[in-house]
């Protein structure tokens, strides 16, 4: 029906299986990129489906899928976290699914130019919305400590510090302007092996997850779906590392009412009740054939919860 889509979706599979879409269906695809989900979805049944970008790029680039739909696919320029209201800003008040693969989309990765690619030379940018703060903003201008900070909390490096105090002598020569002039920065400066993952790796997802605000952006998502689905709808969400997963899971268990006990010194606290179900005990790992065909799914885990009636 429609061009192919020009990058691969993860554990697409996986995630059409669970939200189940059914015809008269309205689902919501929190993190459009280049459509692989909201395609599969469309073609799943007679449903329709509100995508979300944040990226102008996605959104011009997704017209072509617009047309192609005839009326089943609106695009919505925004972030995920502001899901709810862009929805019901259509008029729509409640939806059967959401979906959200978190992170940075392959079609990002793949442009230099937007700066999220430490294998390829651009400008040092990596802003999903193409406005605020760029990574080299941050770099050329935070204090050696705010620096170690973001790179240690949103990147878990254990050379958050040395990292930093490298950065601060560096940008006193010049400032820092694409990509590989950090990368390499952090390849002199972290020891490591031949056979371990590039050193430049948790830098520069720090920067991004900073730089975009992901966490936040996702614990308002997650609160997002949770309002806008409808008793029997579905959440399916992919996530790429543990910072990103703790938040789903936690999200996911205190909805469902599967909070951990407190500490016998604290005040009791009355539970609520639940209204989410988790239809995954534990989190959706790609198959070895896909993490072979599409080495970006290495990480990735999928989480599914289901709004409890009522």
């Amino acid at each position: 029906m429609t061009e192919k889509a020009p990058h691969i979706p993860v554990l697409l599979n996986e995630v059409i299986e669970n939200i189940a879409p059914k015809d008269g269906g309205v689902y919501v695809d929190g993190t459009f990129g280049a459509g692989g989900y909201t395609r599969a979805v469309l073609d799943a049944a007679n449903c329709t489906v509100y995508a979300i970008d944040r990226d102008p790029d996605a959104i011009r680039e997704g017209q072509k899928l617009v047309d192609a739909y005839k009326g089943r696919l609106h695009l919505l320029h925004g972030t995920f976290g502001e899901m709810a209201d862009l929805v019901r800003g259509e008029g729509v008040n409640f939806v059967n699914g959401v979906m959200l693969d978190i992170g940075v989309s392959s079609m990002q990765i793949d442009r230099a130019e937007r700066g999220f690619s430490f294998q390829k030379d651009g400008a040092l940018d990596m802003r999903m919305s193409q406005n605020g703060l760029s990574a080299a903003d941050i770099l050329n201008t935070f204090s050696e400590r705010e620096i170690a900070d973001i790179i240690y909390k949103y990147g878990e490096e254990r050379f958050s510090r040395r990292i930093a105090a490298a950065v601060v002598e560096r940008r006193k020569a010049a400032p820092f302007k694409t990509t590989l002039e950090f990368a390499d920065l952090i390849r002199r400066t972290v020891p490591h092996k031949r056979e371990d993952i590039d050193p430049a790796t948790r830098s520069f997802q720090a920067l991004r997850i900073y730089v975009n605000d992901e966490l936040g952006q996702l614990e308002n998502g997650l609160s997002a779906a949770h309002a806008l689905l409808k008793s029997g709808g579905r959440m399916a969400v992919v996530s790429f590392h543990s910072l990103e997963d703790r938040i789903v899971k936690t999200f996911m268990q205190e909805k469902s009412g599967k909070t951990a006990n407190p500490s016998r010194y604290m005040p009791v606290v009355e539970k609520q009740a639940a209204t989410l179900k988790i239809l995954t005990k534990k989190p959706v790992l790609p198959t070895e054939s896909e993490t072979n065909f599409n080495p970006r799914a290495r990480s990735a885990r999928l989480r599914v919860a289901e709004k409890a009636e009522g």
